[in-house]
């Protein structure tokens, strides 16, 4: 054989073995009168588990939620399992920050200007906080188990770098979301450059006295 045919047969050899690329997920999550969802988590976890990396190597080990105008900012905030998240008091009054959620329980003060130490999320789920000295003041720290995890912004859109091609479950989670129901979620192929997928969930009514938030 020719060197040209040689070196032909051997771009083929590499052009089949070489790994896919990796994509970049896009997801679109509108509710049930096509309105963007904001603060909605979008999780992909490969049916392939063998090899899936911690959420760690994806995701921020350490997070802030600050409390300004009795708000919690953000009102989700996604950390990795094992992640810790500091609460700060920027308000001019104190606030104690509690949890009873399965997942993690704690109770905190913080007096004006006060940061806490972290507290360490162990177990992934979602844990609903609360200040007992305010009652509106409601906030979720999401703890992933997947490193392929990010949250929706104003326009509905969440969006995830570097996938690994393959089969995934594409799961959705919003603290508006029906309760008692399991979270919404598809089978989604990875295979090429960029994937886009579009999902409706039901969102129950924001309460008119409830606040804004931002979520991060």
């Amino acid at each position: 054989m020719g060197r040209g045919y040689s070196a032909l047969i051997a771009t083929l050899w590499l052009a089949v073995c070489a790994p896919a690329a990796a994509t970049t997920f896009t997801a679109d999550i509108s509710d049930q009168d096509g309105k963007p969802v904001v603060n909605a988590v979008v999780m992909l976890i490969p049916e392939q588990k063998t090899s899936v990396p911690g959420a760690s190597t994806r995701l921020p080990v350490e997070k802030s939620i600050d409390q300004r105008n009795e708000t919690f900012i953000p009102y989700v905030t996604i950390i990795p399992k094992g992640g810790r998240v500091l609460f700060a008091n920027n308000d001019p009054t104190t606030h104690q920050v509690y949890s009873f959620s399965a997942i993690k329980q704690f109770e905190l003060t913080l007096n004006r200007g006060q940061t806490s130490s972290p507290v360490v999320f162990d177990n992934p789920g979602v844990a609903a906080l609360g200040c007992n000295i305010h009652d509106h003041m409601i906030a979720y720290v999401f703890v992933a188990d997947s490193p392929w995890t990010a949250l929706t912004d104003s326009a509905g859109r969440a969006v995830i770098e570097d996938v690994p091609p393959g089969a995934y479950q594409a799961q959705v989670w919003h603290p508006k979301y029906p309760p008692r129901r399991e979270p919404p979620s598809a089978r989604v192929s990875i295979a090429t450059e960029m994937t886009r997928w579009n999902a409706n969930i039901r969102v129950l009514p924001t309460p008119t006295a409830s606040r804004s938030h931002a979520g991060s």
